[in-house]
């Protein structure tokens, strides 16, 4: 065994040996319990970032241990290839995505490995490889076929940065989620996907996932958003034609003044064609087109509108109503029309008055009456019905009902429930996705496919046009085709691909059986798997991903390819890497290499100015406030780099980086290999003490007890919480009462005691900082890998703590004694020490200014 830990050697040393053994490879094993641990998988972006290395440290963790107790572990890492994280950055680096992605899978997969982490690579996937969206290609035929996709025209998010659509859930703050640009609504032929059918078992299966935090599913219901109401229809003066519109509050129909159109709405262009008002709908449109749509932005906008000419009728009593288009009204809630109630909507109210509509009331508080000409603001509250005919009189919330009933007996309107889910447009004008596998032919209209001519190859070699558009509508040797209905030879190939989101909700799957030549998957290998036990992630992607991915299972299983509804029995959502920001006044954000410290002053490397200091924020190399994972390898190794990804932070909460708490790390592990060394010799040909706590005495009896009891809680900690930070505490803990103890050499059974904590030790660390441990289990002499050892059991009448003498002393005398476990903290033991009736006796009411505990055998108070 060396004298000093040596990362370097030793980290080559036993990534070359697991690479060798085949360690990692996994196969279905029928008489074992499976266990399924899946990290989300990384665009290949160039280079792994702290946020990968901690989410699969965390995952590599759980995975080894759940081996050590016997499982049979599936983890498998792969590559989200496509869309336009990818082929943004190719074009920012001026090369081609297919040649961008490939080498980026190289050199992230070195770093991967570089890590040790526990990655069965037989199962790799890439999603760009054509062996892989074959199946997802297969998949959007029977969806098809199904009527689970249809194309529509339909205003849609479009980036004219990326030049392509966006779903709404990839519009944040009316900024595209990629490039951080404006979008705007424009019309296209687009292809979706109808998630909406599935949208009340999602929901209700929100409440079936008790392995998910809290936050996560509460975000899928909100997105969700079942609303319970009625439909109304609004006949359209001198036209044959109704504005369907959806309202929680049918009770105040009959308070309906004015009708509000979404600028998105089908109606909008329709009604105001040849009046007066088309020039300023137009107008209008288009500005608002430009605008963030986002809910939360509109709640933010002045709220404004034109009259588009017509005038629909309120169907309950005959109102005539004016038609306008508004800023606040949304296509994705309802019917995209808002039956506008200015007496009790604060919105409408705004608008009633801005634009001097009629204020009806129809819902009055029970103690007083609601004048409309000195109203200040909407009421919102409950009330009496009034200004409602023959509701007149009741109480509004009994009206909801009775008025549903009312509205569909009459044949007006229905009760229903609406869902603020959208079916998810997939339709990317983009190059680097899968194609659609279908053909446009001026005879048939729009045909699939045939499933033999699957896949239809995206063009590898086709050149990105100027600003980043598509080339493959350019590609006469892509899309021109014959039609595979008629036959005719001048149909044309589908130029849209598919959204990258595609890719990434059935991958889990496929890694259950990768190289499958006949189907999405082997059907044997997802039942045995499936599904995934523990799933890791950030919270970003709690609507977009997990929301599709539980989508996709439940088309799976209408399909009868999987017997599953949810994908993931657990889902941890890791917290954030985090950094200060570093920043000069003449080159701004600064790479924390950018700048040096003397005295207690940093300033600029570059200028020599002072830099300012900012707040800790998520580690994002627009503010360069980033550590290079290599820099960590290099420097300390991979196990130091885990150690501290682990140690610092719960995993659910934020992690700050601090270089202090890697050095940290380092001492520690180079403390841990100075102990195993001391004691090799003694040690390195005997055995395990497995005996009783009784039949030793002292510190060996109190070493093999605080042993187990370690076991116990890092076994618990790791189990019931992923609380990392507390387990490696716990064997810290251990470490140092080792340090503490003078072992006699003379004891027949120390040399057993002390091989049974260090092993203990060395299998507790393994999951952490698997390549020292195996190189410490070696030097034990042991042949096999840590890997394969058994996880430690702790016996539970080690657990029993040795009850001990406490002597109370009051100013220095004694004046109490009493029993306590040796398990309490000292704010216990005082607790229980004022609490003694002798002892405040002796205070006798007096201030208590100090009270001393020492080595919890004596307290003494001080008043």
């Amino acid at each position: 065994m060396e004298e000093k830990y040596d990362p370097g050697v030793i980290e080559t040393k036993w990534q070359s040996s697991w690479d060798k053994s085949g360690l990692f490879k996994v196969s279905e094993e029928l008489e074992k319990k499976k266990y399924y641990l899946l990290e989300m998988f990384p665009y290949p972006s160039g280079k792994i970032h702290m946020g990968h290395v901690r989410n699969y440290t965390i995952g590599d963790v759980v995975a080894r241990y759940k081996r050590m107790q016997g499982f049979n572990v599936l983890h498998p890492m792969g590559w989200d290839a496509f869309g336009m994280p990818a082929e943004n950055a190719a074009i920012s680096n001026k090369t081609h995505p297919a040649i961008w992605t490939y080498q980026n899978i190289d050199y992230m997969r070195m770093q991967l490995k570089r890590m040790g982490f526990s990655y069965d690579w037989d199962r790799e996937i890439a999603t760009c490889r054509p062996e892989y969206y074959r199946w997802e290609q297969w998949l959007f035929l029977k969806m098809l076929e199904r009527g689970n996709a249809y194309r529509k025209e339909s205003f849609v998010n479009w980036c004219d940065s990326c030049q392509t659509v966006l779903a709404n859930e990839q519009v944040e703050a009316g900024m595209c989620w990629r490039c951080g640009k404006a979008v705007r609504q424009k019309k296209l032929w687009q292809w979706f996907f109808k998630i909406t059918d599935y949208a009340q078992d999602l929901l209700t299966h929100c409440d079936m996932l008790p392995g998910w935090p809290e936050k996560v599913t509460t975000m899928q219901k909100n997105w969700i958003g079942k609303s319970i109401g009625a439909q109304i229809s609004f006949p359209v003066e001198n036209m044959d034609e109704d504005i369907p519109v959806f309202t929680t509050r049918q009770d105040t129909l009959f308070g309906a003044t004015f009708m509000c159109l979404a600028p998105e709405h089908p109606l909008v262009i329709r009604l105001s064609t040849g009046t007066s008002e088309e020039k300023n709908v137009l107008e209008f449109v288009e500005r608002i087109s430009l605008q963030d749509r986002s809910n939360k932005a509109i709640e933010n906008y002045e709220k404004e509108g034109v009259f588009t000419g017509a005038w629909c009728i309120n169907p309950v009593n005959g109102r005539r109503m004016p038609v306008y288009t508004a800023n606040f009204a949304l296509m994705e809630y309802g019917t995209g029309a808002v039956m506008s109630v200015p007496a009790h909507d604060q919105r409408d109210f705004d608008f009633a008055k801005k634009y001097g509509m009629e204020i009806v009331v129809v819902v009055k508080p029970d103690d007083r009456d609601l004048d409309p000409s000195t109203m200040t603001e909407a009421y919102t509250g409950d009330g009496i019905m009034i200004n409602s005919g023959q509701f007149n009189g009741i109480d509004n919330r009994k009206a909801l009902d009775e008025i549903a009933a009312f509205l569909e007996e009459k044949g007006i309107g229905k009760k229903t429930v609406s869902f603020r889910l959208r079916d998810w447009g997939i339709s990317r004008q983009r190059y680097w996705g899968a194609p659609i596998p279908v053909v446009h032919c001026d005879s048939c209209g729009i045909v699939p496919v045939n499933e033999k001519d699957l896949p239809i190859l995206l063009p590898e070699d086709a050149a990105l046009l100027e600003g980043g558009q598509s080339p493959l509508p350019l590609l006469d040797y892509f899309t021109k085709t014959k039609c595979p209905g008629c036959g005719r030879e001048d149909a044309r190939r589908e130029t849209d691909t598919m959204d990258t989101f595609v890719e990434s909700s059935w991958y889990f799957e496929r890694y259950c059986s990768p190289k499958s030549e006949d189907g999405l998957f082997d059907k044997k290998a997802v039942d045995y798997w499936m599904p995934v036990d523990q799933y890791i992630g950030g919270v970003e992607h709690a609507i977009l991903h997990l929301l599709y991915s539980r989508y996709f299972t439940r088309v799976l299983k209408d399909l009868c390819l999987v017997e599953y509804k949810e994908p993931f029995t657990r889902l941890l959502t890791q917290g954030m890497v985090c950094k200060e920001t570093v920043s000069c006044p003449e080159h701004g954000y600064l790479f924390p290499e950018e700048a040096e410290e003397d005295s207690g002053d940093r300033t600029c490397k570059k200028c020599g100015k002072e830099v300012s200091i900012g707040r800790v924020e998520k580690m994002s190399k627009s503010k360069r406030n980033v550590i290079d994972p290599n820099y960590l390898l290099d420097k300390y190794g991979a196990d130091t780099t885990r150690l501290f990804c682990l140690f610092a932070s719960p995993p659910e909460r934020d992690l700050e980086w601090n270089e202090q708490g890697v050095e940290g790390g380092y001492r520690f592990l180079s403390r841990v290999w100075r102990l195993v060394r001391t004691h090799i010799d003694v040690i390195r040909d005997a055995g395990s003490f497995c005996g009783e706590p009784g039949q030793l005495k002292g510190d060996l009896r109190e070493l093999y007890k605080k042993t187990h009891h370690t076991v116990y809680r890092v076994t618990n900690d790791i189990e019931e919480r992923f609380h990392f930070n507390t387990a490696i505490s716990a064997v810290m803990e251990l470490v140092n009462m080792m340090y503490g103890i003078e072992f006699k050499k003379d004891v027949k059974e120390e040399p057993e005691v002390i091989r049974f904590a260090i092993e203990s030790i060395i299998l507790l660390l393994s999951p952490f900082v698997p390549h020292f441990s195996e190189e410490l289990w070696e030097a034990l002499g042991h042949k096999s890998s840590v890997l394969l050892a058994p996880w430690p059991v702790y016996r539970d009448d080690a657990l029993i703590n040795d009850d001990f003498l406490i002597v109370v002393q009051v100013n220095g005398k004694l004046r109490s004694k009493f029993s306590m476990s040796s398990e309490p903290g000292d704010d216990t033991i005082k607790e229980r020490a004022l609490a003694d009736d002798n002892v405040k006796k002796f205070i006798n009411n007096k201030q208590v200014k100090k009270i001393i505990v020492v080595k919890k055998k004596l307290v003494n108070i001080v008043t």
